[in-house]
Parts: structure tokens; sequence; C-alpha cells
């Protein structure tokens, strides 16, 4: 019997349950982490952990630019102020010259920011040593985006377990999944419970409902944590198939050298490859741009994506601090995110081939020419 039929067949459906609570224990063993709490998405798992540490209207969270909205988005529903980081170009994640830049910057305002919030873009764990670092030095909390790295290692050390707490997704897209999900995990049992408690709309110790704080209904039901531990238990493939997936691009591209996969910045640093990503480098692309591969791909009803758009860049962000040089916009502008499923064949790689090979010709044909 599977564990989603053992779900349905103890009629235990409805949120809470066996599976929610052994769905949080495996979190926790994989994660490398004390406690775990299984929620409803990724961005009430980044929700809550600010409302555990204590985030309140005016405090300044220091936010990656570079990511997807949903790392910011429970920045705002705390009525905290999201002071936006640039990337370093080693994993494209936080840039620690930056976050210190903007530590000072707010201390000279009489402002100690509140927590940091890395992120682990498309997998690939950022520089969390010296994020730590600077981290204690002035003695603010780190909040985890691992939503994407699920699998992902510096050292042997799972991404998640470095920061004072990190939240997970399992949305759809991502390496496993629940459909939709998410999860809290970490070290401080203290801010998991209370975690816990306003995930289930902060209901007191009482034989009737009483509330004395604003709670939500963020919690997993059982059914969907059912599905999570049946992922669990293949990660480890699912892992394997996103990096032969990288590998295959790799020596695909290995003959053009206006293509530029990202590298893992050291050998104790492993990507969970949840995303292979390109960058077209327009001084020697002879005129194709990541654009005209993605309207090429578009055209054979092939999915590919730009990188995130930068949340400095955004509208919704247009007010908020930014501290950097720019190098978030360039990925925007020169990066595309390929066909990266964990279900990828061989045919689906020739049709991905076949259509890079007719746009890339002309690279092809100028490096023969260069080397005459």
């Amino acid at each position: 019997m599977t564990l989603v039929q053992d779900a349905f067949t103890s009629n235990w459906v409805a949120p809470l349950g066996p599976h929610v609570d052994g769905f949080e224990r495996e979190l926790s063993d994989a994660t490398g982490t004390g406690h775990a709490l299984a929620l409803s998405s990724g961005t009430a798992a980044i929700h809550l952990a600010l409302l555990a540490m204590g985030v309140q209207p005016g405090d300044w969270v220091l936010c990656q630019s570079f990511t997807f909205v949903g790392t910011l988005n429970p920045v705002m529903y705390t009525g905290a102020t999201p002071v936006l980081i640039d990337s370093e170009s080693d994993s494209w994640n936080m840039d620690p010259v930056a976050l210190r830049k903007a530590i000072e910057a707010g201390l000279r305002k009489g402002i100690k920011p509140k927590v940091i919030m890395p992120v682990h873009l498309y997998g690939m764990p950022a520089k969390m040593t010296e994020i730590m670092a600077i981290a204690r030095e002035y003695g603010i909390f780190v909040l985890e985006d691992a939503a994407e790295a699920l699998g992902s290692t510096i050292g042997a050390r799972p991404a998640g377990s470095f920061g004072d707490i990190a939240a997970l997704s399992f949305n759809g897209n991502k390496i496993i999944t629940t459909s939709g999900g998410g999860a809290l995990v970490s070290d401080r049992g203290d801010w998991i419970d209370r975690a816990r408690f306003i995930a289930t709309q902060a209901r007191d110790p009482a034989p009737h409902y009483q509330h004395s704080v604003v709670g939500y209904n963020y919690r997993l039901s059982n059914v969907l944590a059912a599905i999570g531990r049946g992922q669990l238990q293949v990660i480890g493939e699912r892992v394997n198939a996103r990096r032969a997936n990288f590998e295959r691009y790799r020596e695909f591209f290995a003959a053009y050298s206006a293509i530029s996969l990202l590298a893992e910045p050291s050998p104790d640093v492993q990507s969970n490859r949840w995303l292979t990503t390109i960058l077209v480098d327009p001084a020697l692309s002879e005129g194709i741009t990541r654009e005209t591969i993605r309207l090429a791909m578009e055209k054979e009803n092939i999915e590919t994506r730009p990188l995130w758009k930068p949340m400095h860049l955004q509208p919704v962000f247009a007010d908020a601090p930014y501290f950097g040089d720019g190098l978030a916009e360039r990925l925007f502008e020169d990066g595309l995110c390929l066909p990266s499923g964990s279900n990828l064949t061989d045919a689906d790689f020739d049709r991905v081939f076949d259509v890079l090979s007719k746009i890339l010709r002309p690279l092809c044909a100028s490096s023969t020419d260069s080397a005459n």
C-alpha cells in the first residue's frame, strides 16, 4: 500500500495527521536540522519564519534582489522594509560585499537590520560561510530561502542547515513536490513551535475557540504530506537526473564560446541543478541573444524562460533600498533557463539540441574562420 493510499484508507485526509508528523521528521533528517514544520507553501514558510523571529513594521530585512517574488512578498506582509542586495558572479546569489555595505548604511541611519535572507538560486548554494560570518559579526538573524535547493550541499552539509532557520518549497515545479507545499527547518525549536501555533489560526489552549493574536491557515494536509514522504524517498534519484541534464548541456555548449553555464564555485559545493541556465555573451554571439533562443524554442513548443527579473527592477519594490553594481541586471538580460525536468528523455534532448544547433550554427562558422 502506498503512503497516499494509506492516508485515504485511514480517512485521515484533513490537515495534520501521522503523515504530517512523519514528513516533518524526515525533513529534519534530510536537512540535518533539529526541527521541521510542514506548511502549505514556501511563501508561507518565509512569512512564518519572519514572524517567529519577531520581524515588525519598519524593520530592515536584507534580501537577495535576484530571486522570485515569493522571497520578498512575505517581508511586505509583515510591514518590514526589504533592502535589496545584488548578486556575486560565483554563485549568482547574495554578494557578501554588498551585504556588508547595506548593514553599515543601516547602522549609520540608526537602523540595525533584523534578518538576512540569502537564496540558493536554481539550486546553487549561496556563499553561506561568508554570509554567516557577517551575520554573527553584527548579531543579525539569517533566514535561508532554500526553496530551490533541497539536495544541494556545501561540504556535505545540506543547504538550509547554515542559517538560523530555512524555508523549503514543494511546489509543482520543484525537485520534489507535494503539488503545493513548503516547510520550515531549524535547530530553534522555540521558533518552530511559535510558527506552528501561528500556522494553525493561533488557537489558544482552551476548550472553546479563543484567539489572542492573528493566525493563519498555513498547515499541510495529511494527504499531501504522504506524497511528500514518497517523494523524499527518491530525492537522490531526482538530484542525479538534474545533474545529468546539466552535464548533457555542458557537453553540447562546449563548442560555443558565446554560451556559458554556471559552474560550481568550488569542489565542496554541490548544486542539485534544479534548473540548468545559460548566459549568452553579446560580445561573442554574432547578434544571437537569449531572446533569439527563447523565441525559437517557443516556436517549437519547447518552454524556456528568462532568468529572474531582479526585485529592484520590479515596480512593486521601486522604493526599496538597493546595494550593488548591477550584476543581477546583466544576468537577467543575458540569461535563460533551459528544459530541466527529471523526466527528460533522449528524444526530448534531441528536440532541444536540434533547435539550438540551427540557431547557433553561425557561431560554429565564426569559430572556424577565427581558427583559420
